[in-house]
């Protein structure tokens, strides 16, 4: 899959979900999706595709303050993304 200059870079935990943002966040045409889901994130990423460095807001390590049950909630919704991801579009088992 090639990546598109849409890919994602950076993350957002936002109302007990994951923004997805390909460029500065003071652009609000760069928010790419959100999803509170595994597979709405993964079809974010197969849609929008991931650029090789993703990073994350502070939030995504204190997401109990955006939503989220625990602060670990944001990082295991995008890694449980990410699994989903790399079996659809890589065939690779997490």
């Amino acid at each position: 899959m090639s990546i598109s200059k849409n890919s994602i870079n950076y993350l957002v935990a936002h109302e007990g979900g994951v923004q997805c943002w390909s460029g500065k966040m003071s652009n609000k045409d760069n928010l790419v999706g959100w999803s509170k889901s595994v597979s709405g994130l993964a079809y974010i990423m197969q849609t929008k595709g991931v650029a090789e460095e993703v990073f994350g807001s502070s939030n995504m390590n204190f997401a109990s303050e955006d939503g989220f049950a625990t602060d670990e909630g944001a990082m295991k919704l995008w890694n449980g993304a990410i699994e989903v991801y790399n079996w659809k579009v890589n065939g690779v088992a997490g």
